[in-house]
C-alpha cells in the first residue's frame, strides 16, 4: 500500500467518533486498535443494550455493528431509527446473513461486510461511501460529471482578447497543478461568464473532477449557509435529513459561485474563512471537514463601489481576485460582434436544421451599432428569433427598435415634461412595463431585473402572476 493511500484514511477518520458494536472481545479490541491508529475517537458495545446508552450520550460519525448480538439483532438499532441517517453504518455479518443485509441497507446503512473480513479493508469502505454519497450530491444539483471530449467555447475565434486571458489563466493552472488560487471573472449580466468558468475548469489539472456550479442570487440568504456547507439532520425546521454542501461535492474539483455580490456580508465572512481555512463545518455539527476546492467566483456589479458602500468584503475580495477574467461589454466589441454572430448563426441553423442565411452589410452594420444591454445572451436571442422568423433562401433582417428604443416620447411618464392625463392612466399597467423593460435590459434575468428596479426578486413574480390570472 503506498503512502499516498496510507495518508487518506487518516485525514478522514482524524477526530471523528466511531461505535462498534461487536460481542466476540477479541474482535472488538482488534477493530478498536486499527481505529484508534487513525485517531478515531472509538466507543464499543457488546449488546444492544450497551449501544442504546451509548446512541443516548454521543453522536457518532460511523457505526460497524455485528448483526447477531446476545440481546437481538443490530437491524432493531436501524428500525428504531437511533442511528441518525448521517451516520455512515456498515453492517458486519457472517454466511447467510446477506438477507439482514440487504434490509440494513434499506433502513439506511451504507453497506455490509461478510465474516471473515480483512482489517485493512473496512476503512477503505468507509471511504467508499463517503465518495458514493458526494456522487449522489452532484446529481442532485446539476453537476454531472463533464464529458471526456472538451466542449468549445461559444465565441470560438471571435474574442481573440479573451482567448488569451483565458488560455494565460490556464497555463497558470497548470504549471500549479495542485493548489490553484481562486479565480475572479467580472462581466455584465448575459456575457457568458459560467461558460468561461467551465473551460478553465475542462482545461486546467482538474478537469477529470466535479464542475459544481451555484447561483448565489439564486438561494434565499438564510439557506445559502447550508447549500454550501451542508447541514445534519435536525440543525433547522426543515432538516429531516443529514446533506452535505456544494464543497464536499466539489471536493478536488471546482465551484463556481456566480453572483457572489448576492452573498450576505455573513455568509462572505464564512466563504472567506473556508477558502483560507480549507475547512468546513455543516450547520449543525462542530466538527470541521477538510476540503480541497478551486473557487471561481463571477460578479456583474463593480466590486469596489460595493466595497465602499460595505456591501462587499474587502477582504474577501483581494482573495478572490488573485486571478481575474475581464469580460467587457458586448457593444464595446466592434467588428468582433459580427463575427460572433456568424458562428452562433451557424450553430442556431444546425439546432433548427436551417440553411444558414446570409448577413447582408446594412444588418452588420445594425449588430455593430446596437448597444446591446442583455449582452451575448441578447445576441442569441435575437439571432435565434431573427432565424426561425426569416423566409427560406432570404438574408437575415433585425428589428431591434421593435422593443429596445429606451427614447423618452413627450407622453411617456418617464419624461420629465410628462403631466398625467385626466383619464386612461393605468399605474398597474405602467408598473408593469417598467417590470417588462427592466428584464430585457437585465437579458431575462429575473435577480438582475430586481437589482435595476430595486425591488426583491419575489416583488416581480408577485406582479407578474397578478397579471397573468
Amino acid at each position: 500500500m503506498s503512502m499516498e493511500q496510507n495518508e487518506e484514511p487518516k485525514t478522514f477518520f482524524k477526530n471523528k467518533e466511531i461505535l462498534v458494536l461487536e460481542d466476540d472481545s477479541f474482535l472488538a479490541k482488534r477493530l478498536a486498535a486499527k481505529f484508534e491508529k487513525l485517531e478515531v475517537g472509538v466507543t464499543t458495545c457488546i449488546n444492544l443494550q450497551e449501544a442504546r446508552k451509548a446512541l443516548e450520550n454521543f453522536v457518532f460519525d460511523f457505526a460497524l455493528l455485528d448483526l447477531n448480538l446476545p440481546d437481538g439483532e443490530s437491524l432493531e438499532l436501524l428500525r428504531e431509527e437511533l442511528l441518525p441517517s448521517n451516520t455512515f453504518t456498515i453492517l458486519m455479518t457472517a454466511e447467510g446473513g446477506i438477507q439482514s443485509a440487504v434490509e440494513a441497507m434499506q433502513l439506511g446503512a451504507v453497506d455490509y461486510l461478510s465474516k471473515p473480513f480483512e482489517m485493512d479493508e473496512i476503512p477503505f469502505l468507509f471511504l467508499k461511501c463517503d465518495r458514493q454519497r458526494k456522487n449522489q450530491r452532484l446529481l442532485q444539483h446539476d453537476s454531472e460529471r463533464r464529458k471526456r471530449k472538451t466542449a468549445g467555447l461559444f465565441f470560438e475565434g471571435a474574442f481573440k482578447e479573451d482567448l488569451h486571458q483565458l488560455t494565460k489563466i490556464t497555463d497558470v493552472d497548470q504549471r500549479l497543478k495542485n493548489n490553484l488560487p481562486p479565480l475572479l471573472i467580472d462581466g455584465p449580466t448575459g456575457s457568458g461568464k459560467s461558460t468561461y468558468a467551465r473551460w478553465v475548469h475542462d482545461h486546467g489539472p482538474r478537469h477529470g473532477s466535479a464542475f459544481v456550479a451555484l447561483n448565489c442570487s439564486a438561494i434565499p440568504n438564510n439557506l445559502i449557509e447550508s447549500e454550501l456547507f451542508g447541514h445534519e439532520k435536525g440543525a433547522f425546521t426543515d432538516a429531516k435529513n443529514a446533506r452535505i454542501g456544494l464543497f464536499e461535492a466539489a471536493d478536488q474539483g471546482t465551484l463556481f459561485l456566480d453572483e457572489i455580490t448576492s452573498l450576505s456580508i455573513e455568509a462572505q465572512a464564512k466563504l472567506l474563512l473556508t477558502i483560507e481555512s480549507g475547512m468546513i463545518r455543516r450547520v449543525g455539527s462542530s466538527n470541521e471537514i477538510k476540503v480541497d476546492v478551486r473557487i471561481i467566483a463571477a460578479a456583474n456589479q463593480d466590486l469596489s463601489k460595493l466595497i465602499q458602500e460595505g456591501a462587499f468584503r474587502e477582504d474577501l475580495f483581494h482573495r478572490l481576485d488573485l486571478l481575474r477574467i475581464k469580460i467587457p461589454i458586448l457593444a464595446s466589441r466592434g467588428k468582433e460582434i459580427v463575427n460572433l454572430a456568424k458562428y452562433l448563426l451557424g450553430s442556431l441553423s444546425k439546432k433548427y436544421q436551417l440553411a444558414t442565411p446570409v448577413i447582408e452589410p446594412s444588418c452588420e452594420n445594425a449588430l455593430i451599432e446596437h448597444d446591446w444591454p442583455g449582452n451575448t445572451r441578447e445576441l442569441i436571442h435575437e439571432l435565434e428569433r431573427a432565424l426561425v422568423m426569416s423566409e427560406p433562401d432570404q438574408p437575415l433582417h433585425f428589428n431591434f427598435s421593435r422593443n429596445h428604443d429606451r427614447s423618452l416620447s413627450s407622453d411617456d411618464w418617464l419624461n420629465p415634461s410628462f403631466r398625467f392625463p385626466k383619464n386612461d392612466f393605468n399605474l398597474e399597467e405602467e408598473i408593469l412595463r417598467l417590470i417588462d423593460l427592466a428584464i430585457q435590459q437585465a437579458g431575462g434575468n429575473i435577480s438582475e431585473a430586481a437589482r435595476i428596479l430595486g425591488v426583491p426578486r419575489d416583488y416581480i413574480r408577485y406582479r407578474k402572476k397578478k397579471n397573468s390570472s
